[in-house]
């Protein structure tokens, strides 16, 4: 398959601790065979190394977790969103999703390389969806095929695309077989437990379905189906089955910064995700901000600047809180779907009533326990979890919210259930762009108008033009 020869240079590292690695150590370029083994370490890596960017670029700024300070004017913090704004989310989600794909026809070719191709479909689902979650409307069918021909592929409404994601879902769910080898050497996901992986296919299903939720009349039933019956649709139902990326500070697999000031410097963050924080008597607060600072240079706590701020910086008497740049610092891990996000999906759905409505409670205090430990490395106290404003009152409110904080770090999730639900509430100035309204979606990438004119141009006619404010299918 000599279309695939591109990446192999960069897989070395990813298949060292492959039994067969003596086997392809030579000129990459004379390699015309790969196994599905080959792909799958890079697409993980790299993927959620650049997802990690992403939610830091873009969902951090969108949501009010941070903000670049000072900031006069403009910036995503203020809804701006650029023709460029997605081009890293497009590029990197294509060039991946062809390395997926390259997986998917080899897995195929051999009947024992199943978990392979449910792997393969998973990872494609986790790709895809965030790609169509962020613009709508995208290459899917006939994406990744220019080695084909396919250099103008059409778009795929966003409706197509969750429904074949959820059928591939369901049928790797399926084809998972636990007694059969993993046998091209260790992925660095979930080290080659492929329960671990079924779990993370299923969960992925629960989050795919609550997404589409208000327009799919059939969601809620699915999920409802899928949580009924463990045995056949198992869940990430612990914190040790989540689904993060370890990364090991040891080359190549190295933080997505490679220097951690990066991170912190002129990065402030924002009062409202710290004055939530403050409020609850968080742990975590510590772990994402610095503490703030007199002008004398003695410490006032946590706090941060306001999103979209009116007016200059000389109005804010304070060094303020700036993110915690230790976070990055190898070894840390890169959360894609944790058992917290399953948590708060079966929250939703009692508080809702479709699923164990007088378990709400409990998956709510599972879903913060779980997030907790996540970042600090400990078991929630009693105290906060007794707090009043922890409590649980049987509100969507309350789960939104930390839903909300539980999914830092997480791609754009944050950003996609604010779209879904309007929570957490978020607070608006008159600096903001776009008439202080989300955005709902990124523009499509400038080379699109270029080099796929036609199909770009019906793409976005369809969606009321390529336009940050166009509704993707799922919000209408």
């Amino acid at each position: 398959m000599k279309r695939i020869i591109y990446l192999v240079a960069s897989v070395f590292f990813f298949l060292s601790c492959t039994e067969n690695f003596e086997e392809v150590n030579t000129d990459p370029n004379l390699i015309d065979q790969i196994s599905p083994g080959t792909l799958l370490n890079e697409v993980i890596y790299n993927m959620a190394n650049n997802n990690i960017r992403n939610y830091y670029d873009i969902t951090a700024e969108l949501m009010q977790v941070k903000l670049p300070y000072p900031s006069f004017y403009g910036g995503r913090h203020r809804y701006e969103i650029l023709d460029n704004t997605g081009n890293s989310q497009w590029n990197a989600s294509y060039k991946w999703a062809k390395n997926i794909r390259e997986m998917l026809a080899v897995s195929e070719a051999n009947p024992n390389d199943a978990n392979y191709k449910a792997i393969g479909l998973t990872l494609r689902a986790w790709v895809y969806s965030n790609l169509t979650d962020s613009f709508g409307d995208i290459p899917f069918s006939e994406a990744s095929k220019g080695d084909e021909g396919g250099l103008k592929p059409k778009y795929d409404t966003q409706q197509e695309i969750y429904m074949r994601l959820l059928q591939d879902l369901e049928e790797a769910n399926a084809l998972y077989n636990h007694t059969n080898p993993m046998l091209y050497g260790k992925e660095i996901l979930f080290d080659n437990n492929t329960k671990n992986w079924q779990r993370f296919t299923n969960s992925l299903r629960l989050r795919l379905l609550l997404r589409i939720s208000n327009v799919y009349p059939q969601a809620f039933g699915e999920m409802v189906t899928m949580l009924s019956q463990e045995d056949k649709y198992p869940i990430i139902s612990d914190f040790t089955q989540s689904a993060a990326l370890k990364v090991t500070g040891i080359t190549p697999n190295l933080s997505p910064w490679s220097r951690a000031l990066d991170f912190s410097t002129n990065q402030s963050a924002s009062a409202f995700f710290i004055d939530h924080l403050n409020e609850l008597k968080d742990p975590r607060i510590g772990v994402y901000a610095t503490e703030a600072k007199d002008l004398e240079g003695k410490s006032i706590g946590y706090v941060g600047i306001p999103s979209a701020y009116v007016g200059d910086n000389s109005q804010f008497k304070f060094s303020p809180s700036y993110m915690n740049n230790k976070q990055v610092v190898a070894p840390m891990s890169i959360p894609i779907l944790m058992h917290a996000e399953v948590e708060f999906i079966k929250a939703e759905l009692a508080q809702r009533g479709y699923y164990n409505s007088g378990q709400a409670e409990q998956y709510y205090t599972n879903g913060i326990k779980s997030a907790i430990l996540f970042v600090t490395g400990k078991t929630a106290e009693a105290a906060y979890l007794e707090q009043e404003k922890v409590k649980y009152k049987g509100n969507l409110e309350q789960i939104m919210l930390q839903k909300y904080i539980s999914l830092y770090f997480t791609d754009f999730q944050q950003w996609s259930e604010y779209r879904r639900t309007g929570l957490p509430v978020l607070p608006t100035t008159s600096s903001m762009l776009n008439d202080g309204k989300m955005p709902y979606r990124l523009l499509y990438h400038s080379d699109q108008k270029v080099y796929n004119p036609t199909n770009y141009s019906e793409a976005s006619q369809r969606m009321g033009g390529d336009k940050m404010n166009a509704k993707i299918w799922w919000i209408k």
